[in-house]
């Protein structure tokens, strides 16, 4: 159990330094000299957590990044921290270090008053006419693509990405596949893989220099995008919905917010669907058994191969949700969450410090076997009703929770729905025998190889 204390916050910026020698007395590792535990961290983040689980408990601390911090494992710790109903916990200055010179401001970013204002005037654009919008152009751009992949091994982590860069521009941008829609992409993908560069200052030739650029260019193509979308009225795409958007007194949103969380949201969703696509479809081709189970289903919803999945049918689609949960469980996209305690507080027989950098890990909770027995098994019927009530509500935490539960979670949901109905109903999805390909776990994972695949016509 946590105890909280109540004394105001002393820190206000993550650039604020623990005093030395603030968390000596937290079991752990500071690592080499000024690297500290980082590229054990980067190299397995997995590996290195069970290590230090294993021989310092479920409280340890560790230096990565330039701070030292402390990691909270299990499902009361990912309450404690996503809950938060003492508001302890900084999302902001948690991920600031990390995400601040390429997302500043995006909604991950933000802290309590300022971070519910915002996610409730851009809640606008997940409500069910624009979602019934976005599931027509999932549909229509799923059906065009996944008909060109029948019959042949391909690497589908790559496919499915640019496939999710181009519905993102269709759904979310308004935008036709393109030229333009390619450069917006590019700036996406510098942007993304800066966030984890060893080097921190945008250095030309650097990961964090082309992250810093692309960053410029879709500040300058956002900014000129919404104007116009604000003087000339724009679609029921989602750009479209932000740049109308208006807090609770009836104002619009400032243009430079409108900007920083487009740049943020289509970052989280692309990544995002696109790594747990990837996991989802590769723990299908590896238990056939299942894929026959959804591709029933899927038949039965759909009436037939091929056909789009109607928006209201989306909920219809148990044993089919309950299989992306399970790879949610077994490979989350987000394996890690930071925070900073803003004050002092206890757990697990500790007391941690305000200011200290505080992570939680889905990943490390997803695979416990006192919430999941045989966790490397896939096991879809962990979640029907039943089990789920059984369980601890933070045991499973991929889209985060609280506050903070992911905006776009039910988005998430739809279009991987939408990709498995086109997919399963026209294919089995095979792998070479003794296939297992090596994931790369940071900081959203991929399979290193690109996932190597075949869709064979059913």
């Amino acid at each position: 159990m946590a105890t909280l204390a109540t004394d105001t916050p002393a820190f206000t910026h993550w650039s604020q330094a623990l005093p030395k020698h603030a968390l000596d007395h937290i079991p752990g590792e500071d690592g080499w000299p000024v690297l500290g535990t980082t590229l054990q961290l980067l190299a397995d983040p997995i590996g290195f957590g069970n290590r230090m689980r294993a021989k310092y408990g479920n409280v340890y601390r560790n230096n990565s990044f330039g701070r030292r911090g402390v990691i909270l494992i299990g499902a009361e710790a990912n309450e404690l921290v996503l809950f938060d109903r003492g508001k302890l916990f900084s999302s902001e200055q948690g991920w600031g270090p990390v995400l601040d010179q390429l997302f500043p401001r995006g909604l991950m970013l933000l802290d309590f008053d300022h971070h519910r204002a915002d996610r409730r005037a851009l809640s606008i654009a997940f409500k069910p006419e624009p979602m019934r919008h976005y599931s027509d152009a999932l549909n229509r751009g799923i059906s065009q693509r996944v008909q060109e992949w029948s019959g042949r091994e391909m690497a589908f982590y790559p496919a499915i990405k640019q496939l999710t860069l181009d519905l993102a521009a269709d759904s979310f941008l308004g935008l036709p596949w393109g030229p333009e829609a390619d450069k917006i992409n590019t700036a996406f993908i510098d942007m993304v893989q800066a966030s984890i560069g060893v080097i921190r200052k945008p250095l030309p030739f650097t990961a964090m220099g082309r992250g810093v650029a692309g960053r410029k260019f879709l500040l300058e193509y956002f900014t000129a995008e919404t104007l116009r979308r604000r003087e000339q009225g724009g679609g029921q795409d989602m750009f479209s919905q932000f740049a109308r958007a208006t807090h609770e007194d009836g104002s619009l949103m400032p243009v430079d917010e409108v900007v920083d969380h487009m740049i943020f949201l289509m970052m989280a969703a692309h990544d995002t669907i696109t790594s747990s696509a990837t996991s989802l479809i590769w723990l299908l081709a590896k238990n056939p058994e299942w894929q026959d189970k959804l591709r029933e289903e899927l038949r039965a919803v759909t009436g037939g191969e091929g056909r789009a999945l109607a928006y209201d049918d989306l909920g219809k689609l148990d044993l089919t949700e309950m299989a992306f949960k399970e790879a949610l469980r077994m490979i989350p996209p987000v394996p890690s969450l930071p925070r900073r305690a803003l004050r002092e507080f206890t757990f697990g027989g500790y007391t941690i410090p305000a200011g200290t950098p505080v992570g939680i890990s889905p990943a490390a909770v997803h695979m416990m076997e006192e919430y999941w027995p045989e966790p490397a098994k896939f096991d879809p019927l962990r979640f029907t009703p039943e089990q789920v009530a059984k369980r601890h509500k933070y045991a499973w935490v991929p889209f985060g929770g609280g506050a903070h539960m992911c905006l776009g979670l039910h988005f998430a949901y739809m279009q991987v729905k939408i990709l498995l109905a086109h997919v399963l109903t026209r294919y089995h999805i095979d792998i070479a025998p003794g296939y297992e390909p090596k994931w790369q776990p940071w900081p959203i994972p991929k399979p290193s190889d690109g996932l190597r695949v075949t869709f064979r016509p059913v």
